[in-house]
């Protein structure tokens, strides 16, 4: 049960990185980017594709942002400059991008089996397991991101984001190019999409054309489980919590998949247990709770309040 919840935290980490890019376009600028399930893909294709072919992991890591980026870019043209709406905008680049992934790949998926990854360099460094590495590796990666994005997000340019998507109408009012603000924010958005992409790839060896189906809806699992449970007051401890909330969710799903007994009926013996292939219902489970946990706290607490001013 030790390693379940170990592996479980690392890969939580890893995992924060989507979350994080995630939550820019979703909380920061307010708009559903759907493009998450295309721009995952990406960054995991063009990391396996520069490490197969003998390249370096962590310049693959850079070219996998920059790959994100120019998919933003690409998302960000469809909604500002065309009108296209931004659900819509989003659906069509994932689209386009599963052709392109699959060009960028060659085939359906790459083993990175016994080849070089940014976590075997990192263990060489250190001398540590995989696990320790990974642990750490991806948490020095996280400090670095939530470190530079407050720093970015308390800029001048960084408050006219947060304004756009706060009120657009209000800064558009003040003189503010909305456009270049929605540009900015899918383009930093992805752009940690397009590395958590690679960084999973690399962790789990492999890249395929299906690795991003879903991934959205795990990005904002995690995002709703850190808000309900571990806040969001400020900039920093809503992404600190966003963490956190990755690692939950991970924790949740390797307990649902230790999932195995059986009920007995008489002579009727049901078997329950949790598929691989399950993790997509549970996923939405989990979200459908954390997001029903603040309206029932709401309503319990309007209920109390309620029933003291009948008692006055």
């Amino acid at each position: 049960m030790l390693d379940i919840l170990i592996n479980a935290i690392s890969l939580g980490i890893l995992w924060a990185i989507l979350a994080i890019g995630v939550f820019f376009t979703f909380r920061i600028l307010d708009i559903a980017d759907l493009s998450c399930e295309g721009v995952f893909p990406l960054g995991a294709a063009i990391a396996a594709r520069i490490i197969s072919d003998g390249g370096d992991p962590f310049l693959a890591c850079l070219a996998a942002i920059g790959g994100g980026a120019i998919a933003g870019t690409f998302t960000g043209i469809l909604h500002t400059k065309l009108k296209i709406p931004i659900l819509l905008a989003g659906i069509l680049s994932m689209t386009a991008l599963y052709s392109i992934n699959l060009r960028i790949l060659g085939k359906a998926n790459i083993s990175l089996l016994r080849m070089n990854t940014v976590f075997t360099k990192f263990e060489s460094m250190l001398h540590t397991g995989g696990k320790a590495s990974t642990f750490i590796l991806g948490l020095l990666i996280v400090a670095i991101i939530i470190l530079i994005l407050w720093w970015f997000l308390n800029t001048e340019l960084g408050y006219s984001v947060r304004a756009t998507g706060n009120n657009v109408y209000m800064i558009r009012a003040m003189g503010v190019d909305t456009d270049s603000m929605f540009m900015i924010g899918l383009i930093i958005g992805n752009a940690l999409i397009g590395l958590a992409g690679a960084i999973i790839a690399q962790k789990q060896s492999y890249a395929d054309i299906g690795m991003g189906t879903g991934t959205i809806v795990i990005g904002l699992a995690s995002v709703i489980i850190g808000e309900v449970l571990f806040g969001k007051k400020g900039v920093l401890q809503h992404m600190v919590s966003i963490v956190l909330g990755s690692i939950v969710y991970r924790i949740i799903i390797s307990l649902i998949l230790e999932i195995d007994f059986e009920i007995h009926l008489g002579k009727i013996v049901i078997p329950i247990s949790v598929e691989p292939t399950d993790l997509k219902l549970f996923t939405s489970i989990i979200v459908i709770i954390a997001l029903s946990l603040p309206v029932i706290k709401q309503r319990r607490a309007s209920k109390k309040a309620s029933s003291m001013l009948k008692s006055i």
